[in-house]
């Protein structure tokens, strides 16, 4: 994922917890916010609730893939959160889990 499509400075990740709107289910929270860039930026969070480094890492991985394969609409600062479940989680119960909350969220093409 190119740089300009991340979200880094902590105070971007306040501003989106703090005045984004979220959505969950149960392996995920996806908080979104408008950006007024012409590209949406993206972040992600995975606490050590979800386990070692190894998993988290394994989960963080298949959370941009997910990301990198989706038509993302233009302007959206998005936080993906990874909740306890998400660590027996597969490939695709993650993505189809992405893809349920971009469409509640309103920021898939």
């Amino acid at each position: 994922m190119r740089r300009e499509n991340r979200i880094t400075k902590e105070s971007e990740y306040a501003a989106v917890y703090s005045r984004g709107k979220s959505w969950t289910n149960k392996l995920l929270v996806v908080r979104a916010l408008p950006n007024r860039l012409d590209h949406s930026r993206f972040g992600f969070s995975v606490s050590k609730r979800v386990g070692n480094a190894v998993v988290r890492n394994r989960v963080k991985r298949i959370l941009k893939e997910c990301v990198r394969l989706r038509a993302w609409k233009e302007g959206w600062d998005v936080v993906l959160i990874a909740r306890g479940a998400a660590a027996n989680a597969d490939y695709h119960e993650l993505a189809r889990a992405v893809d349920d909350l971009a469409r509640r969220a309103g920021v898939l093409e």
